[in-house]
């Protein structure tokens, strides 16, 4: 954690405008009608106000006053506990551990393929094996949402907001789900209608298409 004087009174976030992770706090700020400013940073216009604050430079990161957050799930959990309403994890220990495991296994299993498919450094062999993956690994979650609105919930949490990212995101990275993803395609178009996605896309987002 770091600690900074910061001169804004008003919460920062910095941005990159096809970040995934960023686009995650993004989602969740959106949801709690969190008024901030917004710092986009791209590999043309790295801040050193960033990288002063932020040992590793990296997005997001967020700046609260004299507090600093970078890590897309700390963010998260952290602007939960900060702003309580609407809740976006459950109340109780069990739950919110299980909700802890439903996130750590989206990143261990999806955003690990979303990670290479957007590394320069991967060789298209690695990008084909990881599109592969991803995809059979979406179809096969289609059961959960035969009686859930959300990912094993009936509200929309900080799971779902990591999901909405990566699903805005397949068509871009050469990923068309096949005709009997439907439940997963429906999910997306749930998540993607949502004011505070809407809100929260930037414009070079917003080219991406979604599913």
């Amino acid at each position: 954690m770091a600690v900074v004087a910061n001169k804004r009174s008003v919460m920062t976030l910095y941005s990159g405008p096809l970040c995934p992770y960023s686009h995650r706090v993004r989602i969740v700020l959106a949801e709690k009608g969190v008024t901030y400013d917004l710092l986009e940073i791209n590999d043309e216009t790295q801040s050193d106000a960033l990288v002063e604050i932020n040992p590793y430079g990296s997005v997001p990161t967020l700046v609260d006053r004299d507090l600093v957050l970078y890590q897309a799930d700390i963010i998260m959990e952290y602007l939960d506990e900060r702003f309580p309403h609407p809740p976006l994890m459950p109340v109780y220990p069990v739950a919110r551990a299980t909700s802890r495991l439903y996130l750590h296994r989206v990143n261990h299993e999806w955003y690990s393929k979303i990670n290479i498919l957007l590394d320069k450094k991967s060789d298209a062999a690695q990008r084909a094996t990881a599109r592969k993956e991803l995809a059979d690994s979406l179809i096969s979650i289609g059961p959960i949402f035969n009686n859930k609105s959300y990912f094993f919930s009936e509200e929309f949490s900080l799971v779902d907001a990591a999901i909405g990212p990566l699903l805005w995101r397949l068509p871009s990275l050469g990923i068309e789900l096949p005709a009997n993803a439907t439940a997963v395609r429906e999910y997306g178009k749930r998540l993607f209608n949502r004011d505070a996605f809407q809100v929260s896309l930037t414009e070079t987002e917003k080219a991406l298409g979604g599913l």
